[in-house]
């Protein structure tokens, strides 16, 4: 039995068209050609369903991509006015509890390590 699905369906298509085309009247396994084709509808069914699903959850994922811009523009706003907020400002708590470091928790600076083999 193949793995990938796209294998399967190219094999059941095959042998399928291949028992319509020679051998119509034939039973095989017990199986009629008309069983065989109601059993492999289930599958092509399923493949349809399986398609029209990521077609939903692309267009989902797509909405929720637009909505989360929409989201983090209007986030960004209130953040902006937290800090031009004379009661708050960039070292509040609040600034500190949407996520961001206070102003005064910030390190100052760029600073250089001295080496300890000073001497060459």
């Amino acid at each position: 039995m193949s793995k990938n699905p796209k294998e399967a369906i190219t094999k059941i298509e095959k042998i399928l068209q291949g028992w319509e085309t020679i051998a119509s009247d034939r039973t095989f396994g017990g199986i009629t050609l008309e069983e065989f084709k109601k059993l492999v509808l289930s599958s092509r069914e399923m493949r349809e369903l399986v398609n029209n699903l990521n077609t939903e959850l692309l267009e989902a994922t797509s909405k929720r991509n637009d909505a989360d811009k929409k989201a983090l523009a209007t986030a960004q706003l209130v953040v902006n006015g937290v800090i031009g907020d004379p009661n708050f400002g960039p070292d509040s708590s609040l600034y500190e509890s949407m996520g961001y470091i206070r102003k005064s928790e910030r390190k100052k600076g760029l600073t250089r390590k001295r080496s300890s083999d000073t001497n060459k």
